[in-house]
């Protein structure tokens, strides 16, 4: 009484899709589904054509491993370059960017006459697939804001679907030319009617604002989550890739001074280092990245060294298989996701996928088959559960934190892993101890990352962290600090559990209200009358 009452605020913000969204939302989810299956798709097909290139083109292994490169780490380019801007630009804009990427370098694969046209549209072919990374993540953690790691899965099996459809159109048509001059033609000419799949969906949707854009987190602000630190990160594996795209070899002294002197410049404008969580975060998903679309793009022909000779395509099958267990899992993320959650599924991932590949190295003929199951159920849920994690635990992050986990992985699978497997491969006889040298000591990084995670996980929370801002919010609540809440239907930490059962206790005491004629009696008197009621015991002035 006496005061006025506080305006609300006059800025109001855009709604919020909620996780059982509507016919319109799960329309723009498939279309982000079929963009990913577009990018996988002509991913499988060219880890299936690749011996054919290196017939028609006399191509070296050093020169499979630079293109494996080329598809790689522009990739990695795009994604951050588009993780800055995109809130500003609009994820139309950058969705129809991706389109024409894809279109006009399938045009150039298919008038391809060297290895030099070859790598210059799989690099093109790379920024479109960053592009769409760029916008599918952060657009379906938006959407499913109370279930990411969940829909990040179901996102993400449209990887392993696009590979696999690849995969099999190489294996039903291993000799099919069509009209075109040449295999490798024709399946890349295929590659076609995904992306126009896609490109019809994407064009009448409407996008949702960001998260973080919605919760009126500032640029800042996201910037502060990846700080310094991880500014060095990303600037030490961008510098060598821009130096190998311009046929250059960046020391190693050049590239960290220009990621030290990126360091200091970004940590003087956030003042932060970066969340150390996020940090462990990008030191894991470098080896995690190599363990899954490293293995990818050498399997298929690793394979044909060591699989029954009776069965020339066994190789291929074998891919397919591989990638139709991953999309038929992830598809079922949900239970098993709220089952072990994000973190704990990480470290049972990785334990699974160390022991298939360790068998995968050592297994000949049929015994591959079953190697390959083992490693499939290790690797299914890698990436897409980290890419999970990432969105819950760092909202603030927005596309940036999100995105940026894509990029560094990706960058340290295309300049440390592919180009490193070439001159190794032109050198090593026994091909198919290869992945598994690299991935198996991959993987133990990647165990003691995520025991790290675990760890700060248990002090976090490792439940799904959403942003919450209503638009009636009052000008008092508006300039406290921003509260990041664990949603509902998490499995809630003891400190969590230990906290609401304060709140509940607090919210059953009935509020006690003075009457009038207390309010105006004085010291002892006003204490007397108080510790005469039950429950209230008064303090004398």
């Amino acid at each position: 009484p006496g005061h006025p009452p506080i305006p609300p605020l006059t800025r109001s913000l855009p709604p919020m899709s909620p996780s059982s969204s509507g016919k319109a939302d799960m329309k723009l989810f498939w279309a982000c589904f079929i963009a990913l299956v577009a990018t996988s798709f002509i991913f499988g097909v060219r880890a299936n054509t690749i011996g054919e290139l290196q017939d028609s083109f006399n191509l070296s292994e050093q020169q499979k491993g630079s293109i494996n490169g080329a598809g790689m780490w522009p990739f990695a380019i795009s994604i951050i370059f588009f993780s800055l801007v995109i809130d500003y630009i609009g994820y139309k804009t950058v969705a129809f960017f991706a389109i024409a990427c894809h279109a006009v370098s399938l045009a150039l694969t298919l008038r391809a006459s060297g290895y030099q046209d070859f790598y210059w549209s799989t690099l093109l072919v790379a920024v479109a697939n960053g592009t769409v990374e760029s916008f599918i993540n952060p657009v379906v953690a938006t959407v499913f804001n109370k279930e990411k790691a969940k829909w990040l899965n179901i996102l993400h099996a449209g990887w392993p679907a696009g590979l696999a459809l690849g995969a099999l159109f190489c294996g039903l048509l291993p000799e099919t030319k069509l009209f075109f001059g040449e295999v490798w033609q024709f399946r890349f000419a295929l590659c076609f009617i995904p992306v126009i799949i896609y490109a019809l969906l994407i064009l009448p949707c409407a996008f949702p604002v960001n998260e973080r854009v919605a919760a009126g987190v500032s640029y800042r602000e996201m910037l502060r989550e990846v700080g310094a630190v991880g500014f060095f990160i990303l600037t030490a594996l961008t510098a060598p890739a821009l130096a190998q795209m311009m046929n250059q070899e960046a020391s190693w002294t050049t590239v960290f001074v220009i990621a030290a002197v990126v360091a200091v410049l970004a940590g003087l404008y956030t003042r932060s280092a970066g969340n150390w969580l996020f940090l462990v975060v990008l030191i894991t998903i470098g080896p995690l990245a190599t363990t899954e679309l490293g293995t990818d793009g050498w399997m298929p022909e690793l394979l044909k060294l060591s699989g029954p000779q009776d069965l020339p395509s066994f190789a291929t099958w074998i891919f397919v298989y591989v990638s139709a267990i991953m999309t038929v899992l992830r598809f079922y993320a949900g239970p098993i996701v709220h089952r072990f959650s994000p973190v704990g599924l990480l470290g049972v991932s990785a334990s699974i996928a160390i022991i298939g590949l360790m068998l995968l190295s050592h297994a000949t003929g049929w015994t591959i088959l079953a190697a390959a199951t083992v490693y499939a159920l290790g690797k299914t849920f890698l990436w897409s559960t980290t890419l999970g994690l990432t969105s819950e635990q760092f909202p603030k992050g927005g596309a940036l934190t999100l995105n940026g986990v894509s990029a560094v992985g990706v960058l340290f699978l295309g300049v440390a892993s592919a180009v490193a497997c070439g001159p190794w491969a032109d050198k090593v006889a026994p091909l198919q101890f290869l992945p598994a040298v690299l991935n198996v000591f991959g993987l133990m990084v990647c165990i003691g990352g995520v025991t790290a995670a675990v760890s700060a996980a248990g002090v976090r929370g490792a439940g799904v962290t959403t942003v919450t801002r209503p638009a009636n919010r009052s000008a008092s609540a508006a300039a406290a600090p921003r509260r990041w809440l664990p949603a509902s239907g998490c499995a809630p930490t003891k400190r969590q559990r230990r906290l609401r059962r304060r709140r509940s206790q607090a919210a059953t005491i009935e509020p006690f209200v003075l009457p009038a004629s207390v309010r105006s009696v004085p010291g002892r008197a006003a204490a007397s009358i108080l510790s005469s009621r039950p429950g209230i015991a008064a303090t004398p002035a």
